[in-house]
């Protein structure tokens, strides 16, 4: 789970930095983006499939500009609902463009002669389906509890729960797909070995 948790660090680093202005946090963000992007780079990890990181790095651009021309935006009261988000448009655009984002993830963790399969890929487009209908979930939560200023405890309690709840179903899920595949690969092996009878 530690591979899925850096990959969200810009974006705790931009919600701890935000404390101290939207424009500090949004540039720490940014920074935090491209420093990972470019450790993997230095580790050799391929760059491809990279849509959550480049999708990072081009939020963090765009609010930085933002934050720091208009620092008294109204944006300011949504940048939680913004970055959430646009969390959730990057799963959405990974998964409609046959890219989902977990894979890159996913693939400094399982060895790479599995990286082509269609479960390899089923799975991760399952996962990243469980993180964008979260993210949009919590997007829209967050929405609702800044139009109403209903404070930062309940808007901690949404995004708390708007991660834990597909990093929970991450760790479950590829065990569970991985045991339903080979149930069903027996089932077939069977069925064709009585057809062969």
């Amino acid at each position: 789970m530690m591979n899925y948790l850096r990959s969200f660090v810009p974006w705790l680093v931009f919600a701890g930095v935000s404390t101290a202005g939207w424009q500090w946090g949004a540039l720490a963000g940014l920074v935090a983006s491209v420093v990972l992007l470019i450790a993997d780079r230095a580790t050799g990890l391929s760059l491809e499939n990279r849509l959550l990181e480049y999708g990072t790095i081009v939020y963090f651009l765009g609010l930085s500009a933002l934050a720091f021309t208009r620092p008294d935006s109204a944006l300011q009261l949504y940048s939680g609902a913004m970055s959430v988000g646009w969390l959730a448009l990057i799963s959405w655009v990974s998964i409609a463009v046959r890219r989902p984002f977990t894979l890159a993830i996913a693939r400094r963790m399982a060895p790479p002669e599995v990286w082509d399969t269609p479960l390899f890929r089923r799975i991760n487009i399952v996962i990243t389906a469980a993180w964008a209908l979260s993210l949009t979930l919590s997007a829209l939560a967050q929405v609702a509890l800044s139009a109403y200023g209903l404070g930062t405890v309940f808007s901690i309690v949404v995004q708390v729960a708007g991660f834990v709840l597909p990093v929970r179903f991450t760790a479950t899920y590829p065990d569970r797909a991985r045991a339903r595949f080979l149930q069903q690969s027996g089932a077939r092996f069977e069925a064709q070995g009585g057809m062969a009878s």
